[in-house]
C-alpha cells in the first residue's frame, strides 16, 4: 500500500519512492510489510513552502467553513475503519480491537475540534482610558510541525493535527519510521475530505532531511513533539535558535496509589487490562503500583493470575489480548528491566520472559514484579513494557513521598472509596494529570499533558486549540 501513497506535499502524493527509501516490518512476525519512500531536504523545504502559502488562505477562511471540512474529515475516517484499524495492527502490533478504539479516539479529535473550531473566543476588558476597551482575541500561530511517536500512530497526529486546523494554523507532520503507513492512510482522508493544498504535508525520512530542515526554518513557529524526554530536551534546544512556540509530551513514570479501603477486585479488573495495552508501551500507563500493606499480598496474587491469563498473539488473531513490543531494541530494554531487578532481589510473580511459542516477533511476557527497592529500574524509570512493579506503603505521606520522587510528571492514579483522601490525592500528587478510580484521562475535550521532565502545554480541550493560538491584545478608543 506504500507505493500508492508516499509523500503528501501541496496536496499530491508523490506515489512509489525514487530516491531513499525505508523498510517497514511487522514487529508480529518479523516480515517485511513494504519500503516507504526517505524526503530529501528539497522535499522538507517543500512542505515547508507549501505550508507558508497556504496558511493566508487557510487562516482567513471562515471558522464555519473551517469546521464543515474537519468534520468531513472525520466522516471519510469512519469509512475507512477496517482498513485503518488493519494497518495500525500490523506496524504497531497491537490487537485488532485496540486498533480499531485507537482509530475511533483519533477521528473524535477531529469532530471535537470541528466543533470547537466555530468558538475560539476572546474577550473584551473595560480600559481606563475613558472611552477605550482592550480587545483580546486569538490568531494562529502560523506554520506547525509536528513529530509523532509510534505507539498510537493515528491517535497521536489527529491530537496535533485537529486542534491546529481548528486555530487556523497549516501542518507538516513527520510521523515515527515505524508506522508511515497509518499516517498516509490518515492523510489521505484529509486529502478525500477536501482539505485545501498545502494545509497539511507529510514527510518521512532521516532526521538530517526533515528534523534539520524543520528546526532550522524561521517559515516554522511551532513544534509540537510527542516523544522521549531526551528528544525533547533537545528540541527545546534546537527551537531557540529561531525562538519557535513549543509543545512537548514526552515520557512518564506514572504511579498508582492503592489505599486499603480501594475495592480490590474492581481495582484489578481496570489495572491489569490498562498495564498490558499496548504491550505496556503507553506512556500514561501505571508504572509503579504503590498498594497499601493491608492489601499488598492479595494484589499481587490477583494481578498476576490476571496477567498470566492473558492470549498473547499476533495482533490479526481473534484470540490475541496482548501483541509483541515495536522492536529487537524495545525486547532488550524490557529484559534488562528484568534482569536489574532480578539483580536487586525482586520477585518474578509471572512472566518475566519471551514466550518459547512466538519466536518470530518481538514478544515479551506480561510481567509482575515484587519485592524492589525504589532504585530498581522498574520503579526508577519509565520501562514502557508489560512490567508491572508492586510494592507495599504503611501509610499515605510515604506513599506520597515516593509517588512523586520521580522526575516525570505525567500521569497519577489513584484508588479509594474516600472523597477525602481522593482529593487529598489530587492535590498532593505532582502530575499533569490525575486519575482517581478510573484511567481514562486522553479523551478530545479534556486538556492532556504533563508537568516537570513530562512536557509542556496540552493537547485536547480547548487548551489544546489555544496552545496553537497566539494571544492578541488591541486598545481600542472611540
Amino acid at each position: 500500500m506504500y507505493g500508492s501513497f508516499g509523500l503528501f506535499i501541496d496536496g499530491s502524493w508523490s506515489g512509489r519512492p525514487v530516491g531513499a527509501s525505508t523498510e517497514i516490518t511487522d514487529p508480529g512476525n518479523n516480515e517485511v510489510l513494504g519500503v516507504v519512500p526517505a524526503a530529501s531536504v528539497d522535499d522538507t523545504n517543500a512542505a515547508i513552502a507549501a505550508a507558508d502559502r497556504a496558511l493566508r488562505g487557510w487562516k482567513h477562511m471562515a471558522a464555519w467553513t473551517r469546521a464543515d471540512l474537519i468534520h468531513r474529515i472525520a466522516d471519510t475516517m469512519v469509512s475507512r475503519t477496517a482498513e485503518a484499524a488493519n494497518r495500525i495492527t500490523l506496524e504497531t502490533g497491537k490487537p485488532l480491537t485496540q486498533a480499531t478504539r485507537e482509530w475511533g479516539l483519533a477521528l473524535d479529535q477531529f469532530r471535537w475540534c470541528a466543533e470547537e473550531a466555530r468558538r475560539v473566543y476572546g474577550r473584551i476588558v473595560e480600559s481606563r482610558v475613558p472611552g477605550g476597551r482592550f480587545e483580546i482575541t486569538h490568531e494562529p500561530v502560523g506554520v506547525v510541525a509536528a513529530f509523532t511517536a509510534w505507539n498510537f500512530p493515528a491517535f497521536l497526529i489527529a491530537r496535533k493535527v485537529a486542534p491546529a486546523l481548528a486555530a487556523g494554523c497549516t501542518v507538516i507532520v513527520r510521523p515515527s519510521a515505524e508506522v508511515p503507513g497509518v499516517a498516509m492512510i490518515v492523510f489521505d482522508c484529509m486529502r478525500e475530505a477536501g482539505i485545501p493544498a498545502g494545509v497539511v504535508n507529510l514527510v518521512t525520512g532521516p532526521t538530517a532531511d526533515t528534523y534539520r530542515p524543520i528546526m532550522a526554518s524561521a517559515t516554522v513557529r511551532k513544534v509540537s513533539l510527542t516523544g522521549s524526554t531526551q528528544v525533547g530536551q533537545q528540541m527545546i534546544r534546537d527551537s531557540a535558535e529561531t525562538v519557535k512556540r513549543v509543545s512537548m509530551e514526552l515520557g512518564g513514570n506514572a504511579p498508582m496509589l492503592v489505599f486499603e479501603d480501594a475495592d480490590l477486585e474492581k481495582t484489578l479488573d481496570l489495572a491489569v487490562p490498562t498495564k498490558y495495552a499496548n504491550s505496556g508501551q503507553v506512556c500514561v500507563t501505571p508504572d509503579r503500583f504503590y498498594v497499601h500493606e493491608s492489601l499488598h499480598d492479595k494484589f499481587v496474587d490477583g494481578f498476576a493470575r490476571r496477567a498470566s491469563a492473558l492470549k498473547l498473539g499476533h495482533g490479526l488473531k481473534p484470540e490475541s489480548q496482548m501483541g509483541p513490543l515495536i522492536n529487537r531494541r524495545r525486547l532488550t530494554a524490557i529484559e534488562g528491566i528484568v534482569e536489574d531487578a532480578r539483580s536487586k532481589g525482586g520477585r518474578i510473580v509471572a512472566g518475566g520472559k519471551r514466550p518459547a511459542e512466538l519466536n518470530t516477533g518481538f514478544f515479551f511476557e506480561p510481567t509482575v514484579i515484587a519485592d524492589l527497592p525504589d532504585d530498581a529500574l522498574a520503579l526508577a524509570e519509565e520501562n514502557f513494557g508489560p512490567i508491572a512493579a508492586i510494592t507495599p506503603f504503611r501509610d499515605r505521606e510515604e506513599a506520597y513521598i515516593r509517588a512523586n520522587a520521580s522526575e516525570m510528571g505525567l500521569s497519577a492514579y489513584v484508588f479509594t472509596r474516600d472523597a477525602d483522601r481522593a482529593r487529598e490525592a489530587v492535590s498532593v500528587l505532582s502530575a499533569g494529570m490525575v486519575g482517581v478510580n478510573s484511567f481514562a484521562l486522553a479523551a478530545a475535550e479534556a486538556p492532556f499533558g504533563g508537568i516537570k521532565a513530562s512536557g509542556m502545554g496540552r493537547e485536547g480541550g480547548l487548551e489544546g486549540i489555544l496552545d496553537y493560538s497566539n494571544v492578541k491584545l488591541a486598545q481600542v478608543v472611540t
